[in-house]
Formats: C-alpha cells, sequence, structure tokens
C-alpha cells in the first residue's frame, strides 16, 4: 500500500475522495480512500438473528470462521425461537441482520405480517433443501404423496391439520401450491396452522398434525424418529428455488451502507467454503448441530447436505439439487422476480388484497447494489440480469414479466 502513497495523494485528495463517496476516482485513489477508513463498517459488531434450521449455516459460518473479521466486522449469531420473534426484533431494531424467510421480509415490506416497515433483502442465503413431510399415520393409510394424499382426504373425510413455519413465508408457499397443484385447496380443505421449524417434529409426535413444511433437518429428523415420511422436496415444487435471505430493515441499511456490504461479503465467502468440499460439509455439520446452534445430532443434517435423500418407506435417492449455499454466486443474487414470484402469491391466497406494483416493490426490498459491491469485495459472480425464469413441478413457468396475470391465472385460489 505504501508506494500508492505518492506526493500526488494527498491528505486532501484522500478527504475530497471520501466526501464523495470516493466514486469515479482511480483504482489506486480508491485503495487509499479504503486505507484512511472511508469505506470502514460504520457499525463493527451486528447481531445477526437465526432460526435453528441447516440453512442457517453461511451465518454461523462466517463468524465461526473469522470471515467477518476478513472484512471488518464481528457478527454475532443470535439464535431465535420462532419467525414472529425474527420480525420483531428486526423491526424493533434488537436485531441489525437476520436469516430470514424471504416471504417474511416481503410480507413486513407490505404490511401483511404484522407491523409494516420498509424492509431490505441483501442476499438470497441459499437455494432448495426444504420438504414437506406427512406423519406416518397417514403414510400407513396410503398417502404418501400429493395425488395419494387428495384421495385419502376425499375417501377419509375429517379436519386434516397442516403446519407451515409463518404465514407470508417460504414453507407456507411451498405447501400451498404443492396442495394446489394436487387439486386442494389449502384454504378450504384443510386447517393451515403455524409452528416454529424446532417444534414440528415434536408437535407431529403427539399427534397436532397430519403434516408440514419445514427447513432441514427437521424433515430427516422426523423419519429417524419414525413418525413421518418424506413426500416431496422443495426442489422438486421448484428446482433451485429461493429460499432464506439475509434481511434487515430498509433504515439500518441506509445507515450503516458499508456494514450491510461488510456483512453480505462475509456470508458470500462462507456460503463459498461451505459448497468447496465434501469435508467442509462434513465439518459445517459437525459445527451447526451444536445446542448452540441447530440442537440435533450430526447425522440428521449431513446426509441431505449432500445429496443423500431417503423417504422415510425404504426408497433411497441421489438428488444433485440438494441444498446450495454459493454457486459461485448464483445461487446468493437477489434476483427482483424470486421477490416478485413470493408476492404474487400472497396475492394468490389473498395475504395482499389489490395488485401491487410487483417490479417496483421489489426494486425496493432486494439491495442489488450493496449486492454487487459485497460480490465484488468477496470474489463472487454476479448473473447478468436481475430476473429470472423458472419451470414449477405443474408446468407453469414464472419469468417476472407479467406478474398480475401469473398472480390471477391460477385455478386453485383463495
Amino acid at each position: 500500500m505504501t508506494e500508492l502513497l505518492k506526493p500526488s495523494l494527498t491528505r486532501r485528495h484522500v478527504l475530497q475522495a471520501a466526501a464523495v463517496g470516493a466514486v469515479g476516482i482511480s483504482p489506486a485513489l480508491r485503495a487509499v480512500v479504503y486505507a484512511q477508513g472511508s469505506d470502514a463498517p460504520e457499525k463493527k459488531e451486528v447481531k445477526v438473528g437465526f432460526i435453528p434450521l441447516t440453512d442457517c449455516a453461511s451465518v454461523v459460518m462466517a463468524s465461526v470462521l473469522g470471515f467477518d473479521k476478513k472484512h471488518g466486522v464481528t457478527i454475532v449469531p443470535t439464535k431465535e425461537a420462532s419467525w414472529a420473534g425474527v420480525r420483531d426484533k428486526l423491526v424493533s431494531g434488537e436485531l441489525d441482520f437476520a436469516h430470514c424467510l424471504y416471504g417474511l421480509i416481503y410480507g413486513v415490506h407490505a404490511g401483511t405480517a404484522g407491523p409494516k416497515k420498509n424492509m431490505a433483502v441483501l442476499m438470497t442465503l441459499n437455494n432448495n433443501g426444504q420438504a414437506i413431510t406427512l406423519s406416518k399415520k397417514l403414510a400407513d393409510k396410503g398417502a404418501v404423496d400429493g395425488p395419494s394424499l387428495a384421495k385419502l382426504m376425499k375417501t377419509d373425510k375429517r379436519e386434516y391439520t397442516f403446519a407451515q413455519t409463518f404465514p407470508t413465508g417460504t414453507h407456507a408457499m411451498w405447501l400451498y401450491y404443492w396442495m394446489a397443484a394436487n387439486g386442494i385447496n389449502p384454504l378450504k380443505d384443510a386447517k393451515v396452522i403455524t409452528v416454529p421449524p424446532p417444534q414440528m417434529v415434536a408437535n407431529m409426535r403427539v399427534g397436532n398434525m397430519d403434516g408440514f413444511c419445514v427447513g432441514e433437518p427437521w424433515n430427516h429428523r422426523a423419519i429417524i424418529d419414525g413418525i413421518g415420511v418424506t413426500a416431496i422436496t422443495t426442489q422438486d415444487i421448484w428446482k433451485d428455488h429461493p429460499e432464506k435471505v439475509l434481511g434487515s430493515t430498509a433504515e439500518f441499511v441506509k445507515k450503516n451502507p458499508n456494514t450491510a456490504r461488510a456483512v453480505t461479503a462475509a456470508i458470500l465467502e462462507a456460503g463459498k467454503w461451505i459448497d468447496a468440499s465434501l469435508s467442509n460439509k462434513a465439518k459445517m455439520a459437525e459445527t451447526i448441530a451444536d445446542k448452540s446452534y441447530v440442537n440435533t445430532s450430526v447425522d440428521a443434517i449431513n446426509q441431505r447436505i449432500l445429496g443423500r435423500y431417503q423417504n422415510g418407506m425404504g426408497k433411497t435417492w441421489d438428488d444433485p439439487n440438494y441444498m446450495k449455499f454459493s454457486g459461485d454466486g448464483a445461487v446468493n443474487f437477489p434476483y427482483l422476480s424470486d421477490g416478485m414470484w413470493f408476492l404474487t402469491q400472497h396475492k394468490r391466497w389473498g395475504l395482499i388484497k389489490d395488485h401491487v406494483d410487483y417490479l417496483a416493490m421489489a426494486k425496493q426490498v432486494n439491495h442489488i447494489d450493496i449486492y454487487k459491491q459485497a460480490a465484488a469485495a468477496a470474489k463472487v459472480s454476479v448473473p447478468a440480469s436481475p430476473m429470472r425464469s423458472s419451470k414449477m413441478m405443474d408446468g407453469v413457468v414464472w419469468d417476472g414479466k407479467d406478474p398480475a396475470k401469473y398472480a390471477d391465472s391460477f385455478k386453485v385460489k383463495a
């Protein structure tokens, strides 16, 4: 760095560059500005909330492995009991960031998930890796997938109860989409309740629900405990779907853009580390299984993160579309179309009464500018377009081009 400090780069030049945010200056001067601290994180220690799930791994490992320190911050992972608790602590400022449901952030921003507040998605933490579990009792009656569940519900009439983890969250949307694709209206044909992820297995054990949608390791835990079977994985509903995000409030990000960039970069690096090798995945599983984090046995985590699946009824398979944390950045980019999709489903199920400006809201929430800066710092590639096209389990394509038409196109809806 000393060779950059030539006589022409005076203290006055450095201060001037800092005052304008170091925009449009030469790389040499930008390096000096960074060294002088103008790009330093505004808040050095940050609380990042997480729920005990496998996909909290990149947040935890960013702290455990010191990727946070590399980028000038200290991440304090804070274990939370429920998604409602995460929401409340983000809104109040008790948490600076959180491992969060994509649809929770959008629900708060739109005012459909409790107190309305402008929110921010900084990155997608992972793709894939959730599942829908049906109780062993249902499986014994022949309900082991969508079609057989629909058949049983028509012939064995009673109230069927299914659980998701938060009303506007990803698991609710996966559960509803899957049920609807199989001719079951989740709002009319069943009772749907909200249960925090770590409590799913215990509630199924005592007979409180017939099925649930949740993240790992709780689907595999239900199989280990002999109380549930995997009916479908969420990657079979939408291959490479967005799942958890790094969420914050728009207010915090505006006040602390350097901190937001640093935390995002650290977690991007942790995601790259996790996906770099089988041994890294194994170390991750051992780390997050600890009672401080997920609080389960390592064997509940370490199979499905490698794509080694079993359904609890003797079937085993290797799934190439298992939970991914990096994919050299393709996994982590906060696509506008991803955020818009959740809004279309919120409209479909009556969580939003009227159509919103889907694209405008996605541009408000998804902070692509900060993501690109963080990706550059973490040496992660960035996709060319903020939109992507995806085909769902029913063959319907979502590309973000006409969200209102898409939201209204479903036969099964609220």
